[in-house]
This record gives C-alpha cells, sequence and structure tokens, in this order.
C-alpha cells in the first residue's frame, strides 16, 4: 500500500558538515519520507526544527531545484532577499543554479515543521554564501572544499590539528 506510516519512519539527525560546523544544525531533524516510499527520481523529507535550529548552512544548488512548504510552527527564510516568516501552508522554490543562498531558521519557541521536496541528480555542487564553501556530491559521496575547489582550513572546520 503507498500510503506511508509516519511512527514507522525515523528520525535522523546529524549533519554531512565538516567539524564544527556540523554543530549549525544541530537543532535539525528530518524523516525521509521519499526514501521510505521508494521514490528515486526526487527527494522528500519532512524537517523538524527546534527553536533556534537552523534547516542548513546559507546554500544554493547548481543542479537540483528546491521545493519547500511549512506544515507546522513558523520559521523564518533568510535568503539574498532578507528574512521572510513562513507559517503553515507557505512555500517557497528554489531553482537549480539560482545564486539565492537560503535556509530556515527556527525563531520561536515551539518546534517547527516543513516538507522539503528536491530533485535527485547523480552529481550536484552546491555553494555557500556565508563562508567560503563549496560541496560537490557523487557516488563516492560528499566532498566539501572552499569555493575555489583548495581544502578547508583547520580554522574554517575546528580541527586542531
Amino acid at each position: 500500500m503507498p500510503k506511508l506510516n509516519l511512527a514507522d519512519i525515523p528520525w535522523r539527525t546529524g549533519s554531512a558538515y565538516p567539524g564544527k560546523l556540523a554543530e549549525a544544525v544541530a537543532g535539525r531533524s528530518s524523516q525521509r519520507l521519499g526514501d521510505a516510499g521508494g521514490l528515486t527520481q526526487f527527494g522528500v523529507n519532512l524537517v523538524q526544527l527546534e527553536p533556534g535550529g537552523l534547516s542548513s548552512l546559507r546554500h544554493y544548488h547548481m543542479e537540483q531545484d528546491e521545493f519547500l512548504m511549512v506544515t507546522s510552527g513558523v520559521c523564518t527564510l533568510i535568503d539574498d532577499h532578507g528574512e521572510t516568516e513562513l507559517h503553515p501552508g507557505d512555500c517557497a522554490t528554489f531553482p537549480a543554479g539560482e545564486a539565492n543562498g537560503h535556509h530556515l531558521k527556527n525563531n520561536t519557541d515551539a518546534p517547527a515543521t516543513f516538507l522539503v521536496v528536491g530533485t535527485r541528480t547523480d552529481t550536484e555542487t552546491a555553494y555557500y554564501s556565508d563562508i567560503d564553501m563549496m560541496v560537490k556530491d557523487d557516488a563516492n559521496g560528499f566532498n566539501f572544499t572552499r569555493k575555489d575547489g583548495s581544502p578547508l582550513t583547520a580554522d574554517q572546520i575546528g580541527d586542531e590539528t
């Protein structure tokens, strides 16, 4: 049966961000609904942000479209145009290749959730607006570097070595 039982889908926490950069999204958890339903052409995730939580570091994608809709609580969209409060039912879109760094923040004292839908591509490049970082994703996984392709510095990721 195609109906998903949300109670059976685990919530995931953590981040692929290197070192101390992962701390920025400590208040985020998600359920991978598309994976649970066997979807392969696009991803669908239900994301919960705790008070003060961020969805990601501010970024934009070169190959993948993103769509989101707030399902509960209030999220603040922060992008190159400023800050916009999003309430349940409000939607936002981020076309591939549009250099508009974005993320959501929960500025309230209650959890908030949103549904995010995104293209799945074999490769992807994303850029981070507020820091000198790029990520390339391919069959080998995520590779975080500076925007010019050089390695991230110990200062950027908090490595002591």
